[in-house]
Formats: structure tokens, sequence, C-alpha cells
């Protein structure tokens, strides 16, 4: 008689009320994947590492600086977390505020970005991105939401660039084998878009855009971003598992 494996099970570090898991979490729920988290933005505390019982660690966004610590106390408890669960080779994900945390708390830099970005854009891919175990499930060209005024700067020693844009040249990359940093937003529908430029406005006509404007472009895209993304987290949870089964 064979006894079932248990789920895998990752933690979420939510920073931002505005900035759910999303579509993340169902994607996440339909391959058997569990996760519990951390509202640190209504202060729930977050642990300076990983808690035991944890196969992963996701870094969501937020509205603040990855550097602003006096706007996010939390945010040093956070790096460190994240610096010991790539060091332990853990699987990690991050995502916008959550890449450049990963950023920072590895020894790169994070700093205003020379043009942000918001609304839907499309991605070059690198030649490492083909043999990545997450983004060669994507297509060539994909397309992903943002909304971002910060960017990843200087990488940490040993990333592997995977993404870019005219706008940005470190979209996402790798750092060791499992952990990953993002700075789009994959998880987003075009609600969240809608509500993220009606408050802060000022950001979105920043990058050339009315409120309005961001909500419909990535509502008329939803579909093929859904189709792009879906696989993406399926893959990153495959990672989890293979942790999880090691």
């Amino acid at each position: 008689m064979t006894t079932s494996s248990p789920r895998p099970r990752v933690l979420v570090v939510r920073n931002d009320a505005t900035d759910p898991l999303a579509l993340l979490a169902d994607w996440w729920v339909e391959v058997g994947v569990d996760f519990d988290e951390i509202k640190a933005d209504d202060g729930e505390f977050v642990p300076d590492s990983l808690p035991e019982g944890y196969d992963g660690l996701v870094l969501l966004g937020g509205g603040m600086s990855a550097w602003e610590d006096d706007v996010a106390p939390w945010l040093p408890n956070e790096r460190a977390m994240t610096a010991r669960a790539v060091a332990d080779g853990t699987p990690v994900l991050g995502v916008c505020l959550g890449g450049q945390i990963i950023t920072i708390a590895c020894g790169g830099t994070v700093e205003r970005a020379g043009q942000g970005e918001v609304g839907v854009v499309e991605l070059h891919l690198t030649d490492e991105a083909a043999a990545d175990p997450i983004f060669s499930s994507l297509p060539q060209v994909p397309a992903v939401a943002e909304f971002h005024i910060d960017e990843m700067k200087v990488l940490p020693e040993g990333a592997v660039v995977l993404a870019s844009t005219p706008a940005c040249a470190h979209q996402a990359y790798r750092l060791g084998d499992r952990a990953w940093a993002l700075q789009f937003h994959p998880e987003i529908d075009a609600e969240i878009m809608g509500i993220w430029a009606d408050g802060e406005p000022e950001i979105a006509q920043r990058c050339g855009m009315s409120p309005g404007q961001a909500e419909a472009i990535t509502a008329s895209r939803q579909d093929e971003l859904v189709a792009t993304w879906r696989p993406f987290a399926h893959a990153w949870a495959d990672v989890v598992r293979s942790a999880a089964a090691e």
C-alpha cells in the first residue's frame, strides 16, 4: 500500500492590501500547492527566517519602495528571511516589490527607474530563458502587466537575466537554481490594474497613460495574459514540489 505525499506548502508575504496573491492563488490551488499568507501590511509578524514546514517563499508587491523601512518596518525581517531562503536553495518567487526585495537582500541595488512602466508590455526573453525551469513555459514574446517606477538596477552576483524590455533591462532574473525575481505582475487582472491606476494616477500619467486606459488595455488582453502566465505559475509549483520531495 502506498501513501500519498503531503501537499507542498508555501509562505506568502503580502506587503500591501491592494496587491494580493490574486490569480496565482487560483493557479496554485489547481495543481495542489497550499499556502499561508502573512499580511505584513496589516501588522502581522514577519519572521527573519522561513519557519519549518514550508517548501517555498513568495514575496508580493506593494506601493512602497524596497528600501523604505520607515514606511514598511517589517522589510528588514523580510529581506533577512529572503536572503536565508535563497542561500538554503528554497524556491523563492518575488513579484515587483518582491523581486526588488530579493535584489537588495542578496547584494544588489534598487533605484528609481529612468522610465516606469504601466499597462501591458511585451517581454524580450534572453537565450537563458529557454533552459529555465519556469521561463521555458512562456511563448516567444510574452505579454505581461506592469506597474512600477523603481527598478532592479544592479543585480546580485551570479544572477542570470531572463527577460528585459526597452525601458527596463532587468525584468526578471534567476539567482541560483530556485529563486526568481520579477519586475512585472503575472498575478493581476484588469480590476486590480484599475485600482492601482485610480489610486496613483500620477504614476500612470508619468508613464504616458490615463488610469482608464491602463485598466482597459489590461482587460482587452486578459485572456492572453491568463493563457501566458497560468503555465508559468504551474511550472513554479513543479519546482516547489520537486524541492519538497528531496
